[in-house]
């Protein structure tokens, strides 16, 4: 254990998401090293008492005592040490959840847990991922591209989906932990979300709101195979949504596991969650948020690192089927030494960054020839 490196922070939003991943992760992993990755790209090395002593992680933000040990994540890897270490990975959104920080790990055969990095960068593309999930046959949710514009271009666009449903969501094409979620209903929700969605820069899509019961499943890869699982339920007050104040400040939502189902919805949903796991090549542990609708269970969203924090689900799924979290972070280290002890001629090249950019269907292509190679 004492080659273990807690690597969390990173550059997105969901830097204090990743605070609070690696403060259960560390508390579980008595001997592993901690590591900041800083926003600004730095890295450095943390006392895990500093780490676990920290109060308020998803409202307050991690500040590293001391110089950072390495000026980047690459400039850290090429460091000849790191070649014996293997990083379990406490990292949320761009930059961490993206595939980005994978390549790098794969590039210079480093051990890491979690999804690879052409997993990754497909199941954090929503639209990409639901293009997957619908060829494996998974009933998705109906969803459209929202033009990058201003104000007026987005809100035409959000009105135009609104027309064909009576409800819709607006979510970024990339990103995790209902960070920039809009509910709209009425065209003044259409005007306030497409203020924000044109204020911030990011893709969006607008998906139709389907109404139901909220339920997400943890797929885990072992030494058993590949399993489902139990699945949580989500119950949200009227007039809420499960954003990030919800998730993780509990406002307005309530988080039940094993989920009140009956046995087979819970079933119909192990089984999508499992299905896109599969069909997106996921290799460690990921999570699947589906909704169970008048018409059965819809596909949402996969995540890839999925939160370990205290309070998330992959831990409440692992606790209800009797799985000890350390056995839970073993499983998933010696899973990353097989992978790391495979011949690269196996692996799939990821795209290119500007690639990632392009219609998913296009790049989707592009993976296929790299493979056929």
């Amino acid at each position: 254990m004492r080659d273990l490196v807690v690597l969390f922070g990173g550059p997105s939003s969901e830097r204090k998401v990743s605070v609070a991943s690696a403060q259960n992760v560390a508390s579980v992993l008595e001997q592993a090293e901690a590591w900041f990755w800083a926003p600004g790209g730095a890295i450095h090395r943390v006392e895990r008492a500093a780490l676990l002593s920290h109060a308020r992680p998803f409202e307050e933000e991690f500040v590293p005592a001391g110089a950072a040990a390495y000026g980047s994540l690459q400039e850290a890897l090429d460091d000849p040490r790191s070649q014996a270490l293997t990083f379990i990975l406490a990292l949320h959104g761009t930059g961490g959840e993206d595939g980005a920080a994978q390549k790098l790990f794969e590039e210079r055969r480093i051990a890491f847990t979690g999804p690879g990095a052409a997993a990754s960068a497909k199941a954090f593309d929503k639209e990409w991922a639901k293009q997957i999930a619908a060829v494996a046959g998974v009933p998705v949710a109906e969803s459209v591209h929202l033009p990058r514009g201003d104000q007026a271009t987005v809100g035409s666009a959000l009105l135009g989906f609104l027309a064909r449903h009576e409800h819709i969501v607006a979510k970024p094409v990339a990103g995790g932990s209902s960070v920039g979620l809009h509910l709209v209903g009425s065209v003044a929700d259409a005007q306030r979300a497409a203020t924000a969605i044109a204020a911030s820069g990011e893709e969006y899509l607008a998906e139709a709101f389907v109404s139901g019961t909220e339920l997400t499943v943890g797929i885990v890869d072992d030494g058993r195979g590949t399993r489902a699982l139990p699945a949580s339920e989500v119950r949200v007050e009227a007039g809420r949504a499960f954003d990030y104040e919800g998730k993780y400040l509990g406002k307005g939502t309530r988080e039940i596991t094993p989920a009140e189902v009956p046995p087979e919805v819970s079933r119909a949903a192990q089984r999508i969650a499992l299905a896109v796991h599969k069909a997106l090549g996921c290799e460690g542990y990921s999570r699947t948020d589906v909704i169970c609708g008048p018409k059965g269970v819809v596909f949402l969203e996969i995540n890839t690192l999925p939160g370990l924090t205290g309070m998330s689900f992959i831990p409440q799924q692992l606790a209800a089927e009797g799985t000890p979290m350390l056995a839970f972070l073993e499983e998933q280290i010696s899973l990353a030494h097989r992978r790391r002890d495979r011949s690269v001629s196996t692996q799939v090249d990821l795209p290119e960054t500007e690639e990632l950019q392009e219609a998913p269907q296009k790049v989707l292509v592009r993976v296929s020839r790299k493979k056929r190679r």
